[in-house]
């Protein structure tokens, strides 16, 4: 006999699963329209800003890309309440992209931290080196160049899967850094039952296996989710609050182009800093 409590959290994974689907086939179908303007057109430019355009999601988260990846979940808008965060500070957002993951030099001993520091108050979290070391060398090559600087985090989910999704430049959930990496830690210790509890920090993708680029999220909420996504690093006490304070300034209806609801409160990382200890 299933529960009611059973049921939903299947219902709430097969919405996930669905839009992951819908974000994968509209990414092809975008890469086949930048193919065709590059050929039509031939400029090189044009094939560098398809490339960049149509990078890996975070789909959740996803992430979520990505909860994801962009596997991002889904969310229906809650209550509009008035905005708790401040105004980003000055700085606009670097467009850089490599073609391959940056090769390993974190040292996998030593303890790693990362600060994102959002208009809504800094969100501390401690980092997994040893148990994901590619997610989190990738971590520390791309907030030493900047990249996640004065970046959105462009989706809170407030419905059956309750995570923070950011990481992408582009703030649409189709962003990313050129480069995919690895799975990692997918048994963690701390994923029973296929739940991500509150302070997991993942990486968002695709829905396919090792797509992970830069789009991860923030689990503010136990949420009901297959072990598909890299858990990389806890929220500090001190982040939650701040996570939990933007939640509860509740998600906007999702937009119909790309399907992100993103959080009503202006959530910008104004700088993101990884530390070694």
């Amino acid at each position: 006999m299933v529960s009611q409590e059973q049921r939903r959290r299947q219902l709430a994974r097969e919405k996930f699963l669905r839009q992951q689907q819908r974000r994968t086939s509209a990414r092809r179908k975008a890469r086949m329209r930048n193919s065709v303007i590059a050929s039509v057109l031939g400029v090189v430019v044009i094939g560098s800003v398809a490339l960049y355009t149509t990078g890996v999601l975070k789909n959740d988260d996803d992430k979520k890309t990505s909860a994801g990846a962009d596997a991002s979940p889904s969310a229906s808008p809650s209550g509009k309440a008035p905005d708790p965060c401040e105004k980003p500070a000055a700085g606009s957002v670097k467009k850089l992209s490599w073609k391959k993951e940056p090769a390993v030099t974190i040292d996998t001993s030593a303890k790693y931290t990362m600060t994102l520091a959002t208009t809504c108050g800094d969100i501390d979290m401690s980092l997994k080196a040893s148990a994901a070391p590619h997610t989190v060398n990738s971590f520390d090559f791309l907030a030493g160049k900047g990249y996640f600087d004065h970046t959105k985090c462009h989706r809170l989910t407030a419905e059956g899967i309750f995570v923070l999704q950011c990481g992408d430049p582009t703030g649409t959930g189709s962003g990313g850094p050129g480069y995919t990496i690895p799975d990692e830690n997918l048994k963690d210790k701390s994923l029973k039952g296929n739940v991500y509890p509150a302070g997991t920090v993942a990486m968002a993708n695709t829905g396919q296996k090792h797509t992970g680029g830069s789009q991860f999220f923030l689990v503010y909420k136990d949420s009901p989710l297959p072990p598909s996504y890299t858990p990389f690093g806890t929220v500090s006490d001190a982040g939650m609050k701040v996570l939990k304070k933007i939640a509860a300034a509740g998600a906007q209806a999702a937009d119909p182009t790309t399907g992100n609801t993103a959080p009503n409160a202006t959530v910008v990382i104004n700088k993101a800093t990884v530390a070694k200890s």
